[in-house]
């Protein structure tokens, strides 16, 4: 007796690579694609609504990023696998990732059998990780950011004032500017912008 085909769950908001996994991966015989979202915050119903077996999320979306739908998804339904796919290999990342549930961690460019079997290794109870991802993550070693700080840091990088930051917040200004300098002097930048930059580029943020 055939057993039934792996239900995967596509998340990635530019259709054309969706389209473009979801076809190259409706050629494997044991896999299939039963629900494709284009946003973050669409994760959860989908996969509920298809029952599906494993979910492949892109790190970048609108509504919620992979990362957070993968927490979301690993919170609600902890039987289901996850794999995040990145186009940026941002070791933070990959870190984030694992800490939200994902049992896998591929760069989107990689082949489609390797996708494929990525998904039959996860659901054996594998983890999958990119080898070059995981030797940057080892290398450029834990966030130092506490939770707080890369909050500011998230809310300075459109440009706003200390006390537009303490407003919104709800933080004394006082407060606010302990949280940038120590940002600033964990990453060894020079200013917030720079601090903001270096951050997102090593996926902390």
């Amino acid at each position: 007796m055939t057993a039934a085909p792996v239900r995967v769950l596509l998340a990635e908001d530019q259709s054309m690579v969706r389209e473009a996994l979801a076809a190259l991966l409706g050629l494997e015989p044991d896999v299939e694609v039963v629900a494709q979202v284009a946003r973050g915050d669409e994760v959860l119903a989908a996969a509920r609504s298809h029952d599906v077996n494993v979910a492949l999320l892109d790190i970048e979306m609108p509504g919620k990023t992979g990362i957070e739908a993968a927490r979301e998804l690993h919170q609600a339904l902890p039987a289901l696998k996850i794999v995040v796919l990145t186009t940026f290999g941002r070791p933070g990342y990959l870190r984030g990732a694992m800490e939200a549930g994902a049992s896998a961690f591929l760069v989107k460019d990689a082949p489609a059998a390797q996708l494929a079997d990525a998904v039959r290794r996860v659901l054996a109870g594998e983890r999958v990780i990119d080898p070059t991802l995981a030797a940057a993550a080892l290398a450029d070693g834990a966030n130092p950011l506490t939770g707080r700080e890369r909050e500011v840091l998230r809310a300075a990088a459109d440009g706003a004032t200390n006390a537009e930051l303490a407003a919104g917040m709800h933080l004394s200004q006082g407060t606010v500017r302990n949280h940038l300098s120590t940002a600033i002097q964990k990453l060894a930048a020079r200013n917030r912008a720079e601090a903001v930059r270096i951050a997102r580029e090593k996926g902390w943020l």
